[in-house]
C-alpha cells in the first residue's frame, strides 16, 4: 500500500505518521511525505527507514493509493482534482470540502458505510466536531436529538506550531512571538476561527453544520461557544443535549459504554472524569459527568474529551483509510 502524507512536517502530519506505524491494518506501507518547498529533499524516518520529502507533482507521479492531506484549505482546493482524476483516494483534513454537496464527511464509526469505490475525495471533520458527534450519534439513534448547547475548551495544538510556541514562550518568560491576539498562558480566549457578521466564529458554525451533515439530520438545533485554553493537547467540551424522548441515565451510560471508540469515565465521587492531560496520545473519546439537566425536560449534561491531534485529526483520517482497505474499496 502506497500512502502519501501531504503536510508531513506539521503537527497533524507527524501524528498521521505515528498512527500509521501503529495501524493493525497497514502492515507494509510505502510512504510519500510531502511538504512545502523549504523542506524538499530533507529526510524523515518511518519504521526506521528514511524517506525524502517530495513535492506535490512528484507525489502524483508516484501514484499513491491514498493521499492524506493536512496542508490547509488552499492546498486541498488547488490539488484535489489532480489527485482524484488519477484515482488516488484523497482524505482531506482541511475545511475546504467538508460542506460541499456530494463529498462524504466521515467519522468511520458513525457513517463509514456511505463510502464507495467512487469516493475519491473524502472530508475529515473538524477536531471538535469528531469527538462531539461520536458521543451524540448513539444517543441520537435512541432518543432523537432536538437541541445541543456546547462550550468547547480547545487546546493550543489545535492552532498549530506557532500557537504552541506562543504559550510555551509565555510560560518560560521568554520573548514571545504572538500568534493569538492576546496572551494565552494563564488566560482563556473566547475566540476560535474567524468572527462572522453574526458574532459567531467560523469554528462555532462548523460545529453546527458538520454535526447536522454527519448525523444526517438538518433539524438538529445547535449553538456553540468556542474557547481556547492554555492546554497543550486535548479538547474538552461541556455538552447539554435536549432529546425528543425521555431517557434513563443508566441506559445512556450503557449505550455509550458499548459504542466503539468511546470510554466512559463517570465516577465523580472518586474524582474520575475525563481530563485532557490523561487523554493525550490516546485514540478514544472520553465521556463523563453524565447527569440529568433538571432545568429542562429530556435533557442531559455530559463532558467530552479527546486528543485533538489523534482522534480529532490524524487517527480519524487513518481510520478512514483503514475503512477503505478493510472494505476493499481501494
Amino acid at each position: 500500500m502506497k500512502i502519501a502524507i501531504i503536510g508531513a512536517t506539521g503537527l497533524v502530519g507527524k501524528e498521521i505518521l505515528h498512527v500509521l506505524q501503529e495501524s493493525r491494518v497497514f502492515h507494509e506501507i510505502e510512504i510519500f511525505p510531502v511538504a512545502s518547498s523549504k523542506s524538499y529533499g530533507k529526510e524523515i524516518f518511518f519504521e526506521d527507514r528514511p524517506y525524502s520529502i517530495i513535492s506535490l507533482p512528484e507525489c502524483i507521479e508516484a501514484n499513491p493509493d491514498i493521499a492524506i492531506f493536512s496542508a490547509g484549505s488552499e492546498t486541498s482546493l488547488q490539488w484535489a482534482e489532480k489527485f482524484t482524476e488519477n484515482k488516488i483516494y484523497m482524505i482531506d483534513n482541511s475545511s475546504a470540502w467538508r460542506m460541499k454537496e456530494g463529498i462524504p464527511l466521515i467519522v468511520p464509526e458513525i457513517n463509514g458505510s456511505i463510502l464507495t469505490r467512487k469516493s475519491y475525495l473524502i472530508a475529515n471533520p473538524n477536531c471538535s466536531t469528531i469527538q462531539l458527534v461520536l458521543a451524540l450519534a448513539p444517543l441520537h439513534n435512541k432518543y432523537k436529538i432536538k437541541r445541543v448547547v456546547v462550550s468547547t475548551y480547545q487546546s493550543v495544538s489545535g492552532s498549530g506550531y506557532k500557537a504552541v510556541a506562543q504559550m510555551e514562550s509565555e510560560r518560560k518568560g521568554e520573548k514571545v512571538v504572538m500568534f493569538y491576539p492576546h496572551p494565552i498562558d494563564l488566560n482563556v480566549l473566547p475566540h476560535g476561527g474567524n468572527f462572522e457578521d453574526t458574532g459567531y466564529t467560523s469554528e462555532e458554525i462548523k460545529l453546527l453544520n458538520e454535526t447536522r451533515k454527519i448525523l444526517g439530520d438538518d433539524n438538529i438545533q445547535l449553538t456553540a461557544t468556542v474557547v481556547r485554553v492554555p492546554v497543550k493537547a486535548g479538547h474538552s467540551e461541556a455538552v447539554n443535549v435536549e432529546f425528543e424522548n425521555d431517557f434513563d441515565l443508566d441506559e445512556v451510560k450503557n449505550i455509550l459504554e458499548n459504542t466503539e471508540g468511546i470510554i466512559v469515565e463517570d465516577d465523580p465521587v472518586n474524582h474520575k472524569y475525563p481530563m485532557p492531560i490523561y487523554c493525550e496520545g490516546k485514540d478514544e473519546v472520553f465521556v463523563g459527568r453524565l447527569r440529568r439537566d433538571f432545568s429542562n425536560p429530556n435533557s442531559l449534561n455530559m463532558w467530552v474529551v479527546a486528543d485533538n491531534l489523534r482522534k480529532g485529526a490524524a487517527t480519524n483520517a487513518v481510520q478512514i483509510a483503514e475503512y477503505l482497505v478493510k472494505n476493499r474499496l481501494v
